[in-house]
């Protein structure tokens, strides 16, 4: 691929071939950021041929930012691989009111094919896969990770192992069975299903796409930002175009502020890799900012952050956002730059507000799963924190759907009363 020239580390800056390695950089392990041929790009393409770009199916997905993809287009009919993507923005003007800004927005990812960001990253994995023509493709998660493999794998016939904490909630097991995947349950942590599957992968020959660890994860992920910037471009009737774009707007002045739940820290390092190559391109004169949300029960990569060093200490998770649940963030340095080059911070969040913030979402028409609410609940302390400026834009993502997670859900509302089926029962219930 053309577009494709290879690799640098993100530790030691040494670059690699597209062919010399796969995974994490032989000389001290660092993530690996995959290089595209910017100049090539940018005498090929304007802004406007990407989005206006329409897919082959019909139908809007990452696959209408190709040109910024290290894969070429999967091939054949309309299948949930080739509809990863182009999930909506909603308004939230309600909940704007509440926190005293003018633009509040939400980018509701539990419309993709298996209901989580995480079908982004698995859409181009699954696709690197049969591009090198790998058997197998093997991850760790805690369930939506393995979830959107295993239904991204199922739509193209591609085998599936995935090997989860047997601690992950049953309907996200439910769906890695119902998808067709091989599951092996791991009577440990997530981190002890990481470095079991980086084990066997290469014990077997599998292709491993285990969150901050394959390259192509994080391209995948950057899809995102590009929605949200060509959301941006269409806002000009609202006069927003210039938060991105316009080199007469201070850079503190209405900068779109975009808040991330984090666990591992491969979301946010991707959202951040997506605005950084609309930058190179030059189709964006700045970043926004972005906000990294932790679950306090799970905050090693806020400490990081807030101690002003890239070295991230391990943790021992407890939070009831399993998604975000993570002891070692195997893309901390990344996650932690995120926040430091784009002028952003990190904040945390008790499972207290996780869960008050699953139920405010709720009455804004969104289903969100607790991690999913995590970077909505991050609100809260970035008001207090005088984060939130009233004329700068603000964007929520919502990372998954409550549906992978009924349990935790049903803690966030009060439980329906039983009644005889009498007009009297209910008279004595009503207000």
């Amino acid at each position: 691929m053309d577009k494709f020239t290879g690799y640098t580390c993100s530790i030691c800056g040494h670059s690699y071939g597209p062919d010399e390695v796969t995974y994490t950089c032989p000389k001290d392990g660092g993530n690996l950021d995959v290089v595209l041929d910017y100049d090539a790009i940018r005498k090929k393409y304007q802004p406007g041929d990407l989005t206006s770009r329409s897919n082959p199916q019909g139908f809007p997905s990452i696959w209408r930012y190709l040109p910024l993809l290290p894969v070429s287009a999967p091939a054949g009919e309309a299948t949930p691989l080739h509809l990863v993507g182009g999930t909506p923005i909603y308004s939230l003007p309600r909940q704007a009111k509440k926190f005293g800004i003018k633009h509040l927005w939400l980018k509701d990812e539990s419309r993709n094919p298996t209901a989580s960001f995480k079908d982004r990253a698995s859409a181009v994995v699954v696709t690197r896969a049969r591009e090198i023509k790998a058997e197998v493709v093997v991850t760790a998660s805690t369930g939506n990770a393995g979830a959107a493999l295993a239904g991204m794998a199922a739509a193209v016939g591609q085998k599936a192992i995935i090997f989860a904490p047997r601690s992950a909630p049953p309907a996200k097991v439910a769906q890695l069975l119902v998808f067709g995947a091989q599951v092996i349950l791991v009577d440990g942590s997530y981190d002890d299903a990481f470095d079991l599957t980086v084990k066997a992968s290469q014990e077997f020959g599998w292709y491993c796409r285990n969150t901050g660890y394959n390259p192509f994860t994080v391209e995948g992920k950057k899809s995102a930002a590009f929605e949200i910037w060509e959301f941006m471009q269409n806002q000009a009737g609202a006069g927003l175009r210039a938060n991105l774009s316009s080199e007469t707007v201070p850079v503190n002045a209405q900068r779109l502020v975009i808040f991330v739940s984090v666990g591992d820290g491969n979301i946010i390092s991707g959202i951040h890799k997506g605005f950084k190559d609309l930058h190179a391109l030059g189709w964006i004169s700045h970043l926004p900012r972005i906000i990294g949300v932790q679950a306090e029960g799970s905050a090693a990569i806020f400490n990081a952050f807030h101690a002003k060093t890239e070295t991230i200490t391990p943790v021992q998770a407890n939070t009831i956002a399993d998604s975000i649940s993570v002891d070692f963030p195997r893309d901390g340095i990344r996650a932690v730059r995120a926040a430091t080059e784009t002028g952003g911070t990190y904040l945390t969040v008790s499972d207290a507000q996780i869960l008050k913030a699953i139920a405010e979402l709720g009455q804004a028409g969104v289903f969100a799963e607790p991690a999913g609410a995590t970077a909505y609940a991050g609100l809260t302390a970035a008001q207090a924190q005088g984060w939130l400026e009233p004329d700068a834009p603000v964007l929520v993502m919502n990372t998954g759907s409550g549906l992978k997670d009924v349990r935790a859900a049903m803690q966030a509302v009060q439980p329906a009363p039983i009644i005889e089926p009498t007009l009297e029962a209910l008279k004595r219930i009503l207000p």
